[in-house]
């Protein structure tokens, strides 16, 4: 019989012995990915003779260059703002990493654009829209560490690419996030070789966040002065449309730009000289984090223009690329440094633009002012400020809402009277309930013009919120991030449900405004009025914590105003002068009625029985 102990180390032995065939298991699997990765790389390979000094020298791209590596190499550019690290696997842009934007939840972990791409940013992708991710060769004499970089390969078939990236130096509007793109080609083939079967990689754009909104991330192109937009679900379909692998643009109009975007961050490229073009574009499903649910990853390319070129003929083609946050200020100023157009790549949209666009302007002018007196609140304060200017605005509106729901709500013990004494005749109600606002010069929409009028606002406030990337980690009161939900913690008990304080006090500062304002309407539209404050309670919760903050000072200082109205003396119904004329209003419902009631009439079948004689009988 064996003893305790050695039970207890045969068991050792055999845990050690498991552990070590798994592992032996998983490295002979890595070993073996990386063998097939460096063999579909030396297939991809450009023939020899890209290397052959005796290529004649009509060949001005100057392909005489040592063969390109089948292993990875990096160069970076840098400046103030941006790390482009650029990959020979592809000749482009590997990722763009921001110095001054960090990950959510991270102080020292930077943004990455162009995360999940399936190439370089600036990569060729052949038929099918697959990308030819053959190595290159880096050109070092050509090359300047940290602000140039020059790639050249020879495609199989038999065009010769090269690729010079440059920083954009100097203090014009935007330009830390710019590079120069140049992309020259030559066809060392026997024929011609026509170059719209091209097209360049735009890169990738993946939410930041697990909760970003899936329809701000997709891809985008600007032609005729239009932006038009496709986010990451229109590759799933819906009611009136079926589930697309890729979606491409018309080609109808000189293209001046495309590219992909997510919330904050867009990647633009722009031909110096737009050319007509379509882009494309797929998707694929990402994690975020290990076990997360997986998020739209959207891809998409620009096609080249579709030019033939003869043997031996050279084409070059010159690009602008722009990767950076979609910062409105800044885009706005681009526009007189680098063209028109930077400031759709907001996506503001054609109606809301109107209202987004001003309101980011001032939220950025009080940011300014607050700056240098609360430096670490002055974006939260810059908020109440913004939502304290647009209430001073549309005061005298809100006195006059609130005049006429006084004079209103007197005006329902006669309402009620009307409706008792025609039960059953609801136009009537409607012509008497007209006439009686005529008698006391009442405007019924008086009391629901400011809700109109805000309406624009909320969601002119709702979109410039959502694309501020200004407000991103920066903080105010106990909140961390103003682009982000105020989350204090997570309740374990509720499943992990966050506790969100914000949105908790905005809805009871609602409940409290609605309780303030005086009562009209029947009894099943003050319950809908009073369960508003939930619908926006839940609409707000994971929202961005800049939202609840913008509407719970709205509504204190719509509780204040409230109660400073409460302190005026109550209005007085009078009858005016002429109040019993019949008013237009009154005409028109009367009118209505009568036409309701001939349409009845008409469509009464006449049953009478016909009272016409009949004729004597005859015969028999």
């Amino acid at each position: 019989m064996y003893d305790r102990k050695t039970w207890v180390v045969l068991a050792l032995c055999g845990c050690l012995l498991a552990a070590n065939i798994y592992f032996s298991s998983q490295q002979n699997l890595k070993n073996k990915a990386e063998l097939e990765r460096k063999e579909a790389i030396q297939k991809s390979l450009p023939p020899p003779d890209l290397q052959d000094p005796a290529l004649p020298p009509s060949a001005g791209l100057n392909v005489e260059t040592p063969p390109p590596s089948t292993e990875e190499e990096t160069v970076t550019l840098e400046n103030s703002e941006v790390i482009f690290t650029l990959t020979n696997i592809g000749g482009g842009i590997k990722y763009a990493e921001f110095k001054n934007q960090f990950k959510v939840g991270s102080k020292d972990a930077l943004v990455q654009h162009n995360h999940f791409g399936r190439g370089p940013i600036g990569a060729l992708a052949g038929a099918n829209e697959v990308l030819e991710n053959i190595p290159y060769a880096l050109k070092p004499e050509q090359s300047i560490p940290g602000k140039k970089a020059v790639f050249i390969a020879k495609l199989t078939s038999g065009l010769i690419a090269k690729k010079t990236f440059t920083l954009v130096e100097g203090d014009k509007p935007g330009s830390p996030y710019l590079l120069n793109f140049e992309l020259a080609l030559q066809n060392t083939a026997a024929s011609d070789i026509n170059l719209g079967q091209w097209s360049l990689f735009l890169g990738e754009a993946s939410p930041l966040y697990q909760a970003e909104v899936p329809q701000q991330t997709g891809f985008f192109w600007h032609d005729n002065g239009d932006m038009n937009f496709k986010d990451g679900s229109s590759f799933k379909g819906g009611w009136f449309s079926s589930a697309q692998e890729v979606i491409k643009s018309p080609a109808q109009a000189p293209l001046e730009y495309a590219g992909v975007t997510n919330q904050f961050f867009a990647t633009v490229i722009r031909p110096t000289a737009p050319y007509v073009a379509t882009v494309w574009s797929k998707h694929s499903d990402e994690l975020l984090t290990a076990g997360a649910k997986p998020v739209i990853s959207v891809n998409a390319g620009l096609q080249l223009p579709a030019t033939n070129l003869r043997p031996d003929e050279e084409k070059k083609i010159d690009y602008l690329v722009f990767i950076g946050p979609k910062d409105n200020t800044m885009l706005r100023k681009m526009e007189s440094a680098w063209g028109s157009g930077w400031g759709d790549v907001m996506q503001y949209g054609s109606w809301m633009q109107w209202s987004a666009r001003p309101l980011n302007y001032i939220l950025n002018f009080y940011h300014r002012a607050l700056d240098g007196v609360a430096k670490n609140w002055a974006w939260g304060l810059a908020v109440i400020f913004l939502t304290i200017t647009v209430r001073i605005v549309i005061w005298p509106l809100h006195a006059k809402s609130t005049h006429t729901m006084k004079k209103m709500a007197k005006l329902q013990p006669e309402m009620a009277k009307i409706k008792e004494k025609y039960p059953d005749d609801p136009n009537k109600v409607n012509t008497e309930t007209m006439g009686l606002y005529k008698k006391y010069g009442i405007n019924p929409l008086g009391g629901c013009l400011p809700m109109f009028i805000q309406i624009p606002v909320f969601f002119g406030f709702y979109k410039m919120l959502q694309y501020a990337v200004e407000l991103r980690g920066h903080s105010f009161l106990w909140v961390h991030d103003l682009s982000q939900p105020d989350t204090l913690l997570h309740l374990t008990f509720l499943g992990n449900l966050p506790l969100n304080i914000l949105p908790i006090v905005m809805a009871i500062t609602s409940f409290l405004q609605i309780r303030m304002t005086p009562k009209t309407g029947d009894a099943t539209q003050q319950k809908i009025i009073m369960f508003m404050p939930f619908m926006f309670f839940f609409f707000c919760y994971n929202f961005a914590s800049a939202l609840a903050l913008y509407w719970t000072t709205q509504n204190i200082f719509s509780i204040g105003q409230t109660w400073l109205m409460n302190k005026v003396p109550e209005p007085e119904l009078k009858a005016r002068s002429g109040g019993n004329k019949t008013s237009w209003a009154q005409r028109m419902v009367a009118r209505q009625a009568e036409l309701n009631k001939a349409k009845g009439q008409a469509n009464l079948r006449d049953v009478t029985p016909d009272k016409k004689k009949r004729p004597p009988r005859t015969g028999g």
